[in-house]
């Protein structure tokens, strides 16, 4: 105030437009770090949101079955399908269809455990290593302490309260995923059938029918 002219039109003129620049200075510097601020706090809460969904649907996977066999098989169908074959000497069985149903729940699996990897806590990346190391080797895996893990960094993060120690919750294994291509080998194989039975059928009207012509040749033999 003690800089400020009011002795002449001029010369308080010249102040006013000095203090508004100041303060238009100012809103714009303030406004600029807000929106500076607020763009920081959106990438971040997307990068949180992202973050989340990926360990959800990870958790999901992982966690998702109380019963059973709570293991993750590491054997590839291949591997299946050449232990149900025959040894040499021994005698051959009927084939069954192998199911399908273990390699689908180590690949869904070995997704969540990339993704762990790839957005989880260090402890978490420690655990989903040691498994990934697991299956690599071929050694059946167990998920239930990465499981834990994940469970208590998810509710840490919404804000939920921590699951009580009292509780006992059993062990946690991969969810059991339903396989389908046994069923559509059944329909192929019955379309399959029906259309051979029919084939059979027609085979069997036409040589029917050539039954009935060599009858009629050897009546009208004998009659001559």
């Amino acid at each position: 105030m003690r800089n400020l002219d009011f002795s002449s039109w001029h010369a308080l003129l010249s102040t006013i437009i000095g203090l508004a620049l100041i303060a238009l200075i100012s809103v714009g510097i303030r406004l600029l770090a807000m929106h500076t601020v607020q763009q920081r706090r959106e990438r971040e809460n997307r990068q949180i949101n992202e973050r989340l969904r990926t360990l959800i649907a990870a958790y999901k996977t992982l966690g998702g079955s109380f019963t059973g066999d709570l293991s993750v098989d590491p054997s590839h169908l291949r591997d299946l399908r050449r232990a149900s074959l025959p040894a040499e000497g021994e005698a051959v069985a009927i084939a069954l269809p192998v199911s399908d149903r273990s390699r689908r729940m180590r690949d869904a699996v070995e997704a969540a455990l990339s993704d762990i990897i790839l957005l989880g806590t260090e402890e978490q990346v420690a655990l989903a290593a040691r498994a990934a190391t697991e299956l690599a080797e071929g050694r059946p895996t167990h998920t239930a302490e990465l499981v834990v893990s994940v469970r208590d960094f998810i509710r840490k993060v919404l804000d939920l309260e921590p699951v009580p120690k009292h509780l006992a919750i059993p062990r946690q294994g991969p969810t059991r995923v339903a396989g389908t291509r046994a069923k559509g080998d059944a329909k192929g194989d019955s379309k399959g059938s029906g259309k051979g039975g029919g084939g059979m059928g027609g085979m069997g009207g036409g040589m029917g029918g050539m039954g009935g012509h060599a009858s009629l040749d050897d009546d009208h033999t004998a009659h001559h």
